[in-house]
């Protein structure tokens, strides 16, 4: 079973990290922020709307049981619906501003530009480690390999290094092992780590 944390989990009285706990805190929160604020629209306008025609719906007419007042709610929270659609659809079709700004999330994170995850560094890696075995004589090769490896050094120390680590040592049959073109001891590091900041199961 899982060790239960106490107070925030994984901040470790970092700045950095207390930073990322409340991101992530700040992410589940946009989650569901379409389905709240579509809910706040169809609310707000049709109680803004009601007044100006509720007189069509007034009166002791039903339809199929239901009295015609809850009908005309009903119709107005559908047009609203349809319309909040219609601009969607319109957005899409012919301003298509998101594809700008998916270049601008794109710009923006860190992980396609100048950080590498996990996979990436695994992949790099092993392909680094073939091209200096292929050509041990070519010191522009060896140069840029050896550019290489710092740059995928710096990966042991994110969080989404250990969350890898620990999550393929619950999965596997056996855990990470030490790969030859990180620093040594990075694996058993960023499992130490993990194990402090509490996010990985308890071994009881």
């Amino acid at each position: 079973m899982a060790k239960a944390a106490t107070g925030t989990p994984g901040t470790s009285d970092n700045p950095s990290s207390l930073k990322k706990w409340a991101m992530r805190q700040y992410w589940r929160l946009q989650q569901s922020q379409s389905i709240i604020s579509m809910g706040f629209w169809v609310i707000l306008l049709t109680l803004n709307i009601w007044p100006y025609i509720r007189w069509r719906f007034e009166g002791d007419e039903t339809l199929l049981g239901i009295p015609a007042t809850y009908w005309g709610f009903v119709s107005i929270s559908v047009v609203v619906i349809l319309l909040v659609m219609f601009v969607g659809w319109f957005y899409d079709h012919f301003l298509a501003l998101w594809k700008e700004h998916q270049n601008v999330i794109l710009e923006r994170n860190p992980f396609a530009t100048y950080l590498l995850t996990p996979r990436d560094t695994l992949i790099i890696g092993h392909l680094v480690t073939i091209l200096r075995t292929q050509h041990p004589d070519d010191e522009e090769i060896q140069s840029q390999c050896d550019w290489m490896e710092k740059w995928i050094a710096t990966t042991p120390d994110l969080e989404v290094f250990r969350r890898m680590v620990t999550e393929l040592d619950a999965k596997l049959d056996e855990p990470v092992p030490e790969f030859s073109f990180l620093p040594e001891g990075s694996v058993e590091g960023a499992r130490k780590t993990a194990q402090k900041d509490q996010m990985i199961p308890d071994e009881k």
